[in-house]
């Protein structure tokens, strides 16, 4: 009888985050998952971390990014020159969204277990401004990407995070790929 209580206080709270994803602005969260080790306040705070970010990233709020992330945040996987913790990631958005002022996150996949959180994206928008000297065409642009966030207290603490920049760097018409494949 236990096993069948939580699995109905999962689907519970999965259809409860699926509402809220719903309820809140633009930023939608496409499948979430809680793992049956997560609280449900635990949860709801994560998944309202990881909102509020993403829905920073699609507006360049930067209230948003204060009630998202913690004044010590750790960017794992940061790139050279970049400035670690949450201006860092200001600069970061600022300079993408001048690049490609329509920039629309869409959240594919949520995964949360205990205080991490799994997000499958998906990147859009049109290059029509600047990015590495290189002036946008007007292009439209997409690509993928993936995070994991650890969130402490109900912000993030910890991000670690991989995109598809070949395919976003072709698309901005920097990088060129041979499409000839030599298999031997």
């Amino acid at each position: 009888m236990r096993l069948a209580q939580r699995s109905g206080f999962l689907v519970a709270l999965a259809l409860a985050l699926s509402a809220l994803a719903l309820a809140a602005g633009s930023v939608r969260i496409g499948n979430p998952f809680v793992a049956s080790t997560v609280a449900q306040m635990q949860g709801d705070a994560t998944v309202n971390a990881a909102r509020a970010f993403y829905e920073f990233l699609n507006t360049g709020d930067e209230t948003l990014l204060k009630r998202a992330v913690a004044e010590n945040f750790t960017d794992h996987t940061l790139p050279p020159g970049r400035p670690q913790g949450p201006h860092g990631l200001s600069l970061a958005s600022r300079r993408f969204r001048a690049a490609v002022p329509d920039l629309k996150v869409t959240l594919v996949k949520m995964i949360v277990a205990d205080d991490y959180v799994t997000l499958i994206m998906n990147f859009a928008g049109h290059f029509t401004g600047t990015f590495d000297s290189i002036r946008g065409k007007d292009q439209p642009i997409s690509f993928i990407a993936t995070d994991l966030l650890r969130v402490v207290d109900g912000r993030i603490a910890d991000s670690w995070h991989v995109k598809d920049n070949l395919a976003l760097r072709q698309q901005m018409g920097v990088a060129k790929v041979n499409s000839q494949l030599v298999v031997r």
